[in-house]
C-alpha cells in the first residue's frame, strides 16, 4: 500500500514548530506515524501543503501529518475500509466521549458536515478519488477518574473523570491536545488496555502472576508489567509501579516513586522524586525531589529539585528552576481557557489545567505559573520582585535576557514563522 503524507504548515504554540516535529510518547510525532504504519505500507511520497494527489492505481492511505493515531485505531480503520471496497474518509461523531471531550475543543483540523465530524486521514482502494463516504471508527472510550477532590473543585462540572479511549486518532492543534495524547489517551489508555487484558486472557493473567512470584515481587512491579532498558542503574529502595517503560542507561536514585510512567533514554532520576502518569523525555535530568504529576517532558531538559508540575508540557531543552510551581486549578472555579492553533482563547473543556514550556527556555527559581498560561520557545524568566508570579501567557519580546549582560549566550533557536531566528536582540 502507498502512504501519502500531506504536510501541516500550522504551527504549535509556544513551541513554534510543526506537530510532526514534536515529541509524543516520547517519539518524534512523524516516527511515531511510521512506526504504526509500518506493517501495512511499502513506499511513501511526501506532498507540500496544497499540493495535488498524485494519479496512481494503487491503494493508498492519505493522512494530514499533525495526527497521532495508534496501532489500534489504523487496524480497525483499514479492516473496516478494506470492506467497503470504496474510499473512505476518517470520521467522528459527538456521540463518542472521547472524540467530543478531548479531541474537538480547541481544535482547527475537523471539518463539520451533516453532523459527523471528517478527519484529515482518507483511504483509497484505486489511488486518490473524489467523494470519500465518511468511515466513523468507534474509539471505545470507558470513563477513568484521576482524582480523588473535595466536592467543591468539581461544582457544576461533575466528576473529575477522562473519557479513555482503547483505539485513538487525534488532530494536534495545540499544545493541550500533547497532553491529552500523552497522559489520557496514552498512559491512561495503556493502563486500561492492560486491565482488559487482565480481565479477558487467562494466559496473560497467569503468566504475571507467575512473574510476580517468581522475583518475589508485587503484581505491579514484576518485568512483565515494568519494562526496563540496557544498563540502567536502579537502586533497591525505589519503588517502580507499572504499567511503566524504561529506556536504556537510566539511573534511578534511593527513595524514588515512578508509577505508569514511560521513561526515555538517559534520564536521571535522581533521589526522592516522584512521577505518576508521565512521559518522560531522552536525556531528561530531574534532581531530587522533583515531581511530575501527568506531565509530559520532551529530550534534554531539566526540572530542578522540590519543582512540582502538575498536567503540564515541556518542550526540548529547556531549565525550570528548583522551587517552581505550576498549578492546575483555579481558585474561584472558573472555566480553563487555553489557546488553539490561531492564538484565540477558548475553554480548554478542562476543569483542571497545567501550563506548557516551549523550547531552550531557562526559568529561575521559585516562579509559581498559573494554570494553561504558556511560555514561548527561547524565553528566559529571571525571579525579581517585579516577576514571581505568571498570571499570563509569556512571549519572546517579554524574555529576561533581553535586559540581561551576556544575552548573547542564549540564541533564538525557534522562531515563528515568518520570522528569521536571530542569536540574540
Amino acid at each position: 500500500m502507498l502512504k501519502i503524507i500531506l504536510q501541516s504548515k500550522r504551527s504549535i504554540r509556544p513551541f513554534n514548530e510543526p506537530a510532526r516535529d514534536l515529541r509524543i510518547q516520547n517519539k518524534p510525532l512523524w516516527l511515531l506515524q511510521r512506526d504504526v504504519l509500518y506493517p501495512y505500507v511499502t513506499r511513501e511520497v511526501e506532498l507540500p501543503e496544497g499540493s495535488p494527489l498524485p494519479q496512481v492505481k494503487d491503494a493508498c492511505l492519505v493522512y494530514r501529518d499533525n495526527l497521532f493515531f495508534d496501532e489500534f485505531y489504523i487496524q480497525a480503520f483499514l479492516e473496516e475500509a478494506r470492506k467497503r471496497k470504496r474510499p473512505s474518509r476518517a470520521a467522528f461523531s459527538l456521540d463518542d466521549p472521547a472524540f467530543r471531550e478531548h479531541c474537538l475543543p480547541l481544535s482547527l483540523s475537523y471539518t463539520p458536515v451533516g453532523g459527523l465530524y471528517l478527519a484529515d486521514m482518507w483511504y483509497y482502494p484505486n489511488g486518490p478519488e473524489a467523494d470519500a463516504a465518511p468511515l466513523v471508527i468507534d474509539l471505545q472510550a470507558r470513563e477513568i477518574g484521576y482524582y480523588h477532590v473535595p466536592t467543591y473543585m468539581a461544582t457544576g462540572q461533575g466528576d473529575l473523570v477522562y473519557q479513555v479511549p482503547l483505539r485513538s486518532l487525534m488532530a494536534i492543534d495545540s499544545w493541550v491536545h500533547i497532553f491529552i495524547i500523552d497522559t489520557v489517551f496514552g498512559l491512561f489508555g495503556r493502563g486500561a488496555r492492560f486491565e482488559n487484558r487482565l480481565n479477558t486472557d487467562l494466559g496473560f493473567k497467569l503468566g504475571v502472576l507467575a512473574a510476580a512470584l517468581y522475583e518475589g515481587k508485587q503484581l505491579l512491579e514484576c518485568s512483565k508489567v515494568v519494562q526496563i532498558g540496557k544498563n540502567c542503574v536502579i537502586d533497591p529502595s525505589a519503588v517502580i509501579h507499572g504499567p511503566t517503560t524504561i529506556g536504556n542507561n537510566v539511573t534511578v536514585g534511593a527513595g524514588a516513586v515512578i508509577e505508569n510512567c514511560i521513561i526515555g533514554d538517559n534520564v536521571n532520576v535522581s533521589q526522592g522524586c516522584q512521577l505518576m502518569l508521565s512521559v518522560v523525555g531522552d536525556g531528561t535530568f530531574l534532581p531530587f525531589r522533583a515531581a511530575l504529576f501527568m506531565t509530559s517532558i520532551m529530550d534534554n531538559s531539566m526540572v530542578a529539585q522540590n519543582t512540582c508540575l502538575q498536567m503540564c508540557v515541556v518542550g526540548r531543552n529547556s531549565f525550570i528552576g528548583a522551587g517552581s510551581t505550576f498549578t492546575d486549578f483555579n481558585l474561584l472555579s472558573a472555566g480553563i481557557k487555553a489557546r488553539d492553533g490561531n492564538g484565540v482563547l477558548k475553554d480548554a473543556n478542562r476543569p483542571v489545567l497545567g501550563g506548557c514550556v516551549g523550547h531552550n527556555c531557562r526559568i529561575g527559581a521559585g516562579m509559581i505559573i498559573y494554570p494553561a498560561r504558556t511560555i514561548e520557545s527561547d524565553v528566559v524568566l529571571a525571579a525579581s520582585a517585579q516577576r514571581r508570579v505568571i498570571d499570563r501567557d509569556v512571549h519572546y519580546e517579554d524574555s529576561d535576557h533581553h535586559t540581561m549582560r551576556g544575552s548573547v549566550n542564549h540564541p533564538r533557536l525557534y522562531p515563528r514563522p515568518g520570522e528569521k531566528s536571530m542569536e540574540s536582540w
